[in-house]
């Protein structure tokens, strides 16, 4: 397991993790911003202790577990591609918690956000957290689970984070949620 220093860590503070899209993908999962470590190692979720991965095996998303503890491989995205899945972050720079980031900062990456969806044209997008989707697009009154409104061409899903920090959520209540918009992008029944 590659591992890191809070120095070293600390040193990636506002760098980006590229969106990991492609031609193909029919369900975009949109985290809020990349941890140090995701920075770090340049993994998407890499936080050994995000639920993330462990959600999407449970729920049947992802076949096969994907082990975070070092980098991942361009296999394992190239794997990702295939399967039709995305991921892209609201805010681009990376920080050592989400809480950190202005309501400007949210806002510059919903802007953000909806020039990749109508540049990808994902089936379904899956926001994951309700508190930076409010602010980041306005709709204080947003509540989980599938919008009324679609993201430009998607059809728009607000689901749980999957950070430790979200502590009333398990592996199985996410997965739970994460079936939903997976059913409706046609990756999993």
């Amino acid at each position: 397991m590659v591992s890191f220093t809070r120095a070293e860590l600390a040193s990636y503070r506002g760098v980006e993790v590229p969106d990991l899209v492609g031609p193909g993908t029919r369900l975009l999962f949109v985290g809020i911003n990349p941890g140090l470590r995701t920075a770090a190692t340049q993994t998407h979720f890499g936080n050994p202790a995000n639920r993330f991965w462990p959600a999407l095996l449970k729920a049947g998303i992802v076949e096969d577990p994907v082990d975070v503890r070092d980098p991942m491989t361009d296999a394992d995205r190239a794997a990702l591609l295939e399967r039709g899945i995305g991921i892209a972050s609201l805010v681009r720079g990376a920080t050592a918690r989400a809480d950190e980031l202005t309501a400007d900062e949210l806002r510059e990456g919903g802007r953000r956000l909806l020039a990749l969806v109508e540049d990808v044209r994902p089936r379904v997008v899956a926001m994951l957290g309700i508190t930076a989707y409010r602010t980041a697009f306005g709709k204080p009154k947003a509540a989980p689970g599938r919008q009324p409104e679609p993201m430009g061409p998607a059809e728009l899903w607000v689901v749980p984070n999957p950070s430790g920090l979200n502590a009333h959520e398990t592996v199985d209540s996410l997965a739970a949620a994460y079936a939903g918009p997976a059913r409706a992008a046609g990756i999993i029944r």
